[in-house]
Parts: C-alpha cells; sequence; structure tokens
C-alpha cells in the first residue's frame, strides 16, 4: 500500500513539473514573438522601400508620431501649393517632432499617411520594436526590384551597391523626386498571396515616362536647401542616424515651460548618432509592443499647468453653490469684509444711593438686559413688560410714576431679578 502511495506521488510531481515547464516555455515563445511577422513586413513596406534614403529615413522618423503626422497633414491641406523650405519655414512654431515637419515639403507623402492611418501607425510601432528587420526588410525589397529592372540610376536618383546593401540617393541634393510605383509590378510576381503590398492611389500631376521602368511615375521635383535632411540610413548597422544637425528645423523645437505658463522656442541640443524616439510627440498612443509600452508608456506629457496647491492665507473660498443659490447671492447687497457691526447694548441706568432706611421704589419700567443664548429673548421682553405695568391707577390717571402704598416684597423682588 505504501509503494502504490509512493508511486501514485511520484507519478503527481512528474505531472506537475511537466505543465509548469511547459507554461514556462509558452511564455517566453509569447515575449520573443516579433510584433511583426515577415509577411506583414514585406506588405507594409513595399510602398516606401524604393524612396531616396534621406527621405526614407524621415518617414520612418514621422511614423512614429501618428497623432502629429495628422495635425501636418490637415496644416498642409489648409495650406495648398506650400511645398519644399517654404512650408516647412511656415511651421517653424508647430510644436511636431522635426521629422514631422520636414515632411510638409512633400504634401503628397503626407497626404497619403494621413489618410492610412492604421498602415501609418503600424510602420511607427514596426520600426520601433524591429527596426534591425525593418532594415533588412527595405533591402530585400531593392533586390527584388533591382532584379525585376525596375531599380536602376537615372537622371533622378542613383542606385549605388556597396557592402552588401543598395541605397538609393539623389542626384541632385537640392531637388528631390518621389517617385510612385506600382508594387504589383516593380518587384515582380508577389510572392506572399495572403499578404498583398500596401497599394497607394495615384498621385496627382503624376505620368509615366517614356525610357524608365514599367510601373514607375514622376511628378515635379521638389525644391530644398543644401542640408536639409537630417536623417541617414547606417545600411551596415541596420538603423536610421542623425547625421546633419544643422538644419534650420532639427535644433530648434517648441518647449512648453511651467514657470510662465509660456510656449516658445528653445535650442535643443541632440548631436549626431543613433536616432533616438521622443515619446513627449506621441501624445498618448499606446504602442503595440508589450516592451516598447513598457518603456515609452509611463512617459506622461509635461504640459504648461499650474500646479496645484491648498488655498492660500487670506485666498477667497471657491463658491461650490449650485448657479441658482449663487444668482440669489448675488443680487443680496454684499456685507462689509469688517463684518457686521457690533450689537449696541442700552445702557442701565444706575439706581441712585439711599440713605440708611430710606424705602426703596419701585421702578416703573425696566429695560431688558442682552442674552446670551437665543430664544430667551422674548422671555426678557414679557418680564419686563409685566414689571412696568404700575400697581395703582395714579399712574394711569396722572400719567407719572406713583408710589406703590404696599410695603416692598423683597424675597419677590429678588426672585424676578433671578429670572431676568
Amino acid at each position: 500500500m505504501k509503494a502504490l502511495a509512493k508511486y501514485v506521488l511520484s507519478r503527481v510531481f512528474a505531472l506537475a513539473l511537466a505543465l509548469a515547464l511547459g507554461f514556462t516555455q509558452v511564455s517566453a515563445l509569447a515575449q520573443n514573438q516579433p510584433a511583426f511577422t515577415q509577411q506583414q513586413l514585406d506588405q507594409m513596406l513595399a510602398p516606401i522601400a524604393l524612396y531616396p534614403d534621406p527621405l526614407l529615413s524621415q518617414v520612418l522618423m514621422a511614423s512614429t508620431y501618428p497623432l502629429e503626422v495628422v495635425e501636418a497633414a490637415r496644416w498642409s491641406k489648409a495650406h495648398p501649393g506650400l511645398e519644399g523650405d517654404d512650408a516647412v519655414r511656415a511651421v517653424a512654431q508647430q510644436s511636431w517632432d522635426p521629422s514631422v515637419k520636414s515632411l510638409v515639403a512633400f504634401p503628397q507623402v503626407l497626404a497619403w499617411m494621413d489618410e492610412s492611418l492604421d498602415w501609418t501607425s503600424n510602420l511607427g510601432d514596426a520600426f520601433l520594436a524591429q527596426e534591425t528587420q525593418v532594415m533588412e526588410t527595405v533591402q530585400t525589397l531593392r533586390q527584388r526590384a533591382q532584379a525585376a529592372g525596375a531599380l536602376r540610376s537615372d537622371d533622378r536618383n542613383r542606385i549605388v551597391s556597396e557592402a552588401g546593401a543598395i541605397a538609393v540617393v539623389p542626384a541632385s541634393p537640392q531637388i528631390i523626386y518621389v517617385p510612385y510605383y506600382d508594387p504589383l509590378v516593380v518587384y515582380g510576381p508577389w510572392w506572399w498571396p495572403a499578404y498583398p503590398p500596401v497599394h497607394w492611389r495615384p498621385w496627382p500631376d503624376y505620368y509615366a515616362r517614356p525610357g524608365y521602368a514599367a510601373g514607375y511615375y514622376w511628378g515635379p521635383g521638389i525644391r530644398i536647401s543644401a542640408g536639409f535632411f537630417f536623417g541617414a540610413v547606417d545600411w551596415h548597422r541596420r538603423h536610421v542616424r542623425v547625421a546633419n544637425v544643422n538644419n534650420y528645423y532639427y535644433n530648434t523645437v517648441i518647449v512648453n515651460r511651467q514657470n510662465a505658463g509660456n510656449v516658445r522656442a528653445a535650442p535643443v541640443d541632440r548631436g549626431p548618432g543613433t536616432w533616438q524616439h521622443d515619446p513627449s510627440h506621441r501624445n498618448g498612443i499606446a504602442y503595440r509592443d508589450p516592451e516598447l509600452q513598457r518603456r515609452f508608456g509611463a512617459w506622461r506629457t509635461e504640459r504648461a499647468v499650474p500646479r496645484r496647491e491648498g488655498p492660500q492665507a487670506g485666498a477667497p473660498r471657491a463658491d461650490v453653490r449650485p448657479a441658482q443659490g449663487r444668482r440669489e447671492a448675488a443680487a443680496r447687497p454684499e456685507p462689509s469684509r469688517a463684518g457686521p457691526p457690533p450689537a449696541q447694548t442700552p445702557p442701565v441706568a444706575r439706581e441712585p444711593r439711599r440713605e440708611a432706611g430710606a424705602r426703596r421704589e419701585a421702578p416703573h419700567e425696566s429695560a431688558p438686559r442682552p442674552e446670551a443664548r437665543w430664544g430667551r429673548e422674548s422671555q426678557a421682553n414679557a418680564i419686563a413688560a409685566n414689571r412696568a405695568v404700575p400697581r395703582n391707577s395714579a399712574h394711569r390717571e396722572s400719567g407719572g410714576p406713583a408710589m406703590d402704598p404696599r410695603p416692598v416684597d423683597k424675597d419677590q423682588d429678588r426672585r424676578e431679578r433671578r429670572r431676568d
């Protein structure tokens, strides 16, 4: 019997241990699972993988701030005809991230990111959580486009292959041509039937040019100043970096100050190096990846709101009465801040001193004394009125006080005074 019980306990323990290990492995697998699969990344990056590298880098940065992209797109729509340097200088006082500001120079790109907000948000989350894999996917797509004959150098962009990477460089640093292309054509036959590539609507004023690759459409170039882009791509390390910090919109940002509650421009010292995400421009949008949520989600935007402090001495208290009560109180005259005048106590006439043995006269009128307790005033007035009534008819006839012929009862007088 003991051997059987020992055997059963050992089997139960082994089963519990196996279940615990299984749950641990499932949890670890869930934590290591990427936010986006390779199929989703190919689908997502297809419409922008062939952009010039500087523009691609700042599109990826700006996608991490989707709400600011929406605000910038609305501004651009409200200012048609503004593009390039003129548009970026016009938004200098906006509080957007520099990468978002830079995109007002390219209204078509900004308009598409606004129209496809889910795509923009997913692109930003993928870039933050899987930057290396995102950049590797861009290289894979470029290799496929090059193999299909769609990616080659021309008078707009130069295609440079070095160190196992394909770079797209503008032919003129001051004129940027943004291509529009059909992903189902330029990459050859699509390899994920269940995940077709994102396809943008055709842009106005874009058309196919003779002699260029099939599936490509070109519009007019956008003029920018030298050193306009601050972003670049380090293809060797597969990450986006800050290469130029001398342009006019990167190092000047809008900062909120608590002390004055004002919004003013202030220089920020941000040198070259690997680009860093700034959660202050996220505006409360949650991150898809749990690790990013733990890393950036607890951050709160500093707002120019005065701190709540306790009531100061002498400060008026807040009126929490309903609106009707406040109106009725306002209709009444406001009392003086010094308070109501103190109650005037009527003087009490002192009784003249009398000689020893002299008889005491009964007063014809008694002034009521001020009472400390509420409710005794009427009682005191009644007693005073009763004592003021004369006890003979001489008073009524002559109209003046008269002596009471009866002897004075000192005990009764003492009792009346005690009742007063």
